[in-house]
C-alpha cells in the first residue's frame, strides 16, 4: 500500500529554488513547455482539481509528489495565477515557441516591402496583445472598450515604428536591414506591454507579504512590474530575431541557396524556432523573476496601512506578469 502524500510541500512557490539562475530556468522552462499547448481540458482540468484540492488539504488516492509537481505545473502553464480563470491558448507562455517561430520567420523573410512591413508587424503586435493581456498581473478587468482602445494604439505605434525604422535602414548597408523587424518588435514592446496593462498603472496590482496575504494594490509596483517584462521580452526576441539575420546573410551567398532560393522562407521560418527552443527562450525571464520591493517605496497611503496591518512587513511581493 502507497505512502499518502504529505501536506506539508508547498506548491504555492515553485519546486525549484529561485534564488538561483539554474532553479528560475527549469521552472520557466516547465511553465514554457511547448507540449502543454496540446494537453486536452479534461488533462488541465484534473491539474486543476488537483492541485486546488491540495492548497486545501485534500490529497488524491495515490498521488505521487512527481505527480503533484507535474499537476501544479500545468495548472501554471493554463490558469491565470491572480484570477484562476483558463487562459486563451495561444496567449499562454507555452504556446510562444510554436507561434513565434512562423510569426517571426514570416517577418524576417518579408521584410523588403511596405505592405509585407506593416502586415507581418500587425499580425506580430496583434499576437503580442493577446499575450499581454493574457498574462496581466492583478485581477482587475479591463473593459471592451479600454481593451480596443489600447489594442490600437499599441498596434498602431508598433506599425509606425518598423515604417520608420525601414525607412532610416534603406540608408544603411543591406545587412542593416535584417534587424529591422528586431529593432522594430523592441521597440514596439516599449509601446505595447504598457498600452495593454495601462489599467494596472492607473489601479495598480496587488501586493502581498511573505505569506501570500494581500496587503493592498500598489501602480508602483505595477511600474516596476512592467519595466521588468518589458526588459525580458526584448531579451525573449534576442535569439529568434537577432541570430538568424546573421546567419541567413551567410547562407545566401552559398551556391546551395542561390541553387534552391525555395529553402530560403522553410530556412527563416526554422532558424528562429531552433533559436527559440535551444538558445533558450525562457532564459531572458529568469533574469527578472524576483517580484519584490521595499514598503518604502509604495504609496504614502499604502505605506500607512500595512504600518497598521502588518508592522513587521517592510518587503511586499507581487506577480509581474510574464
Amino acid at each position: 500500500m502507497s505512502e499518502e502524500l504529505s501536506l506539508n510541500i508547498n506548491i504555492k512557490e515553485p519546486r525549484w529554488d529561485q534564488g538561483t539562475f539554474m532553479g528560475r530556468a527549469k521552472h520557466f522552462f516547465m511553465v514554457t513547455d511547448p507540449r502543454n499547448v496540446l494537453l486536452s481540458s479534461e488533462t488541465l482540468e484534473e491539474a486543476r482539481v488537483i492541485t486546488e484540492n491540495y492548497r486545501a488539504g485534500i490529497t488524491k488516492p495515490g498521488l505521487s509528489e512527481d505527480e503533484l509537481w507535474r499537476a501544479k505545473y500545468i495548472y501554471d502553464s493554463a490558469f491565470h495565477p491572480d484570477t484562476g480563470e483558463k487562459m486563451f491558448v495561444i496567449g499562454r507562455m507555452s504556446a510562444q515557441v510554436p507561434v513565434n517561430m512562423s510569426i517571426t520567420g514570416c517577418m524576417l523573410t518579408f521584410y523588403r516591402t511596405t505592405p509585407a512591413v506593416v502586415f507581418w508587424q500587425w499580425v506580430n503586435q496583434s499576437f503580442n496583445a493577446v499575450v499581454n493581456y493574457t498574462n496581466r498581473s492583478g485581477d482587475a478587468p479591463m473593459t471592451v472598450n479600454q481593451l480596443g482602445a489600447a489594442y490600437v494604439s499599441a498596434t498602431t505605434g508598433a506599425v509606425v515604428t518598423a515604417l520608420g525604422l525601414k525607412s532610416l535602414a534603406s540608408r544603411l548597408p543591406p545587412i542593416a536591414s535584417r534587424f529591422v523587424p528586431f529593432a522594430a518588435v523592441a521597440a514596439a514592446n516599449c509601446i505595447n506591454i504598457p498600452f495593454m496593462r495601462q489599467r494596472e498603472l492607473k489601479y495598480g496590482i496587488p501586493v502581498m507579504d511573505e505569506n501570500g496575504n494581500r496587503l493592498g494594490e500598489s501602480p508602483n509596483a505595477a511600474k516596476q512590474a512592467i519595466m521588468q517584462v518589458v526588459v525580458s521580452r526584448i531579451g525573449m526576441a534576442v535569439p529568434a530575431m537577432a541570430i538568424p539575420p546573421v546567419i541567413m546573410n551567410a547562407l545566401e551567398k552559398k551556391a546551395f541557396m542561390k541553387r534552391f532560393p525555395i529553402l530560403n522562407a522553410p530556412v527563416q521560418v526554422g532558424l528562429p524556432g531552433v533559436c527559440n527552443s535551444f538558445v533558450l527562450r525562457p532564459l531572458p525571464c529568469c533574469l527578472t523573476c524576483r517580484h519584490s520591493m521595499s514598503v518604502s517605496g509604495l504609496e504614502e497611503d499604502l505605506q500607512e496601512r500595512i504600518r497598521e496591518t502588518s508592522p513587521n512587513t517592510t518587503t511586499v511581493y507581487f506577480n509581474k506578469g510574464l
